[in-house]
């Protein structure tokens, strides 16, 4: 065993000393940390003060308690490791027993060398890959994490939990970039079908004489280049959830063979004369207006209905602008531990903007940019002057928001940061230019700075600006002499 890969750890139970003996020799020698125990209450009180242990090696008779007892109640705990049985008295029934009650191997002593440690590396080899697989879970359900405390999100959420034990079909609607598929993901995690697939089918980008054969799959030699058979999304989310996402740029063909699988639960593959049962729980998403689109005649009325049992409607972020901090809190921290950056943050001046921009793109927008931030910006807390410039631009990032400001004084003095803020950050907060374009002195530009609060940081603009400004000073024709010199 290399020096640079995991000792694992091992724990031995057996009441034979001499067993517990051998196998101390055996398995240190091939570089595992070893434990023992000669009885179920001394195992007990090991595997607590050392929930690491990685496997067992379990006799079947203990003096105080029953092994397979002893394995139930392992098998319970959190921290479970892999547990192999070992007897001198094993049946099949027995070794039968012991693989139901979650058993990796069983073994009949007298134990052989070789037969253990095989089975001890498969063990350990199953463990590492559980372990492998918990963490990506872990990591996915992070990654399509819904977070909002606003009021909206708080109902949105209530109605996903009380849905998400039922078959009901549901359609999702909203603007592109809410999380329609998060809440889609959110009802199929919380489901019984939680264990099975969700499929995902994006419609809008198939091309229209392709969607079928995605959808519903296609025989060998259906059509040319159908070279093989081909499962459709329906027969691979049998059992599980499908969600076909941008359902209204679906044709009306193929609308109408959805429906069959609503109303049958019955599939046919291009090319096939058999009919397939299927058992899946469709959701569907789209950013359209259906009932625009079915006053259109793009849209069959009869599949709305059908789709629409339960209809859930995501909010735009414009309307929970409150939950843009936690947003960006959760994005820093998702992208800082994909990158290996040390955690970033945003400071409340940069907050302060971002909360103010309409972000038309929603929570992808804002998403994108934050991930765009944390990988350019190298400092640790990311200020105004790192955002970048079409945040500034936006109309009402120059205007308090009317509803909140109490007094024309209050309403003044909130126009005049916002106004001071977007022509630093045009001026690439040098503030002698800032001065000069507004047409006030730069002390009085200073006396606004320090009244609103606004820092210029030391190593992004100040730095800069007071370079700037010492040159400024010396090439000014107010600071040479009389002879132009």
């Amino acid at each position: 065993m290399s020096s640079k890969e995991k000792r694992y750890r091992i724990l031995v139970v057996d009441d034979e000393e001499n067993i517990r003996k051998s196998l101390k020799m055996i398995l240190e020698y091939e570089g595992y940390v070893f434990f023992e125990a000669g009885d179920g209450l001394t195992a007990r009180e090991v595997l607590e003060d050392h929930p690491e242990i990685d496997l067992m090696l379990l006799d079947i008779r203990l003096p105080d308690i029953d092994g397979l007892a002893l394995l139930s109640e392992i098998k319970k705990k959190s921290y479970s490791p892999e547990v192999i049985m070992i007897s001198g008295h094993g049946t099949i029934p027995m070794a039968v027993e012991a693989t139901k009650l979650g058993a990796f191997d069983f073994l009949e002593k007298p134990l052989h060398r070789e037969r253990i440690l095989l089975s001890v590396r498969n063990a350990l080899e199953a463990k590492r890959l559980k372990s492998t697989v918990q963490d990506i879970k872990k990591r996915s359900e992070k990654k399509y994490q819904i977070i909002g405390q606003h009021p909206l999100m708080t109902e949105l959420w209530q109605k996903v939990l009380k849905i998400a034990p039922t078959n009901a079909t549901v359609l999702i609607q909203g603007e592109s970039g809410t999380g329609k598929e998060l809440v889609a993901r959110a009802i199929h995690a919380n489901s019984p079908r939680a264990n099975e697939n969700f499929v995902q089918v994006n419609c809008a980008a198939i091309p229209e004489e392709l969607i079928e054969s995605e959808l519903f799959g296609h025989e060998k030699g259906a059509f040319t280049g159908a070279s093989e058979r081909k499962l459709g999304k329906f027969e691979l989310a049998d059992g599980g959830t499908i969600l076909l996402d941008e359902i209204g740029d679906m044709s009306l063909k193929t609308q109408s063979k959805v429906l069959r699988v609503l109303e049958e639960g019955e599939v046919q593959r291009v090319g096939s004369s058999k009919i397939i049962k299927v058992d899946v729980r469709v959701i569907a998403a789209t950013n359209k207006d259906i009932k625009k689109e079915i006053e259109a005649g793009r849209f069959r009325e009869d599949l709305f209905f059908r789709l629409n049992v339960v209809p859930i409607n995501v909010p735009p972020l414009r309307e929970r602008k409150e939950d843009i901090p936690l947003l960006i809190d959760y994005f820093c921290e998702v992208y800082s531990e994909e990158n290996n950056f040390r955690r970033k943050k945003f400071s409340p001046e940069a907050l302060e903007i971002m909360m103010k921009y309409p972000w038309k793109g929603n929570v992808r927008e804002l998403k994108n940019l934050v991930e765009r931030l944390i990988i350019l910006t190298n400092k640790q807390v990311i200020e105004p002057e790192d955002l970048p410039e079409y945040l500034f631009q936006e109309k009402e990032l120059l205007l308090p928001d009317m509803r909140k400001t109490k007094s024309l004084k209050e309403f003044r003095d909130e126009a005049e940061k916002n106004f001071i803020l977007f022509k630093l950050k045009s001026h690439n907060w040098n503030v002698s230019k800032t001065a000069r374009e507004i047409e006030t002195p730069r002390s009085n530009l200073y006396k606004k700075l320090e009244q609103y609060g606004i820092n210029i940081k030391v190593g992004a603009g100040e730095a800069v600006a007071s370079s700037f400004d010492e040159k400024e000073e010396e090439e000014s024709p107010n600071s040479r002499g009389p002879d132009g010199r």
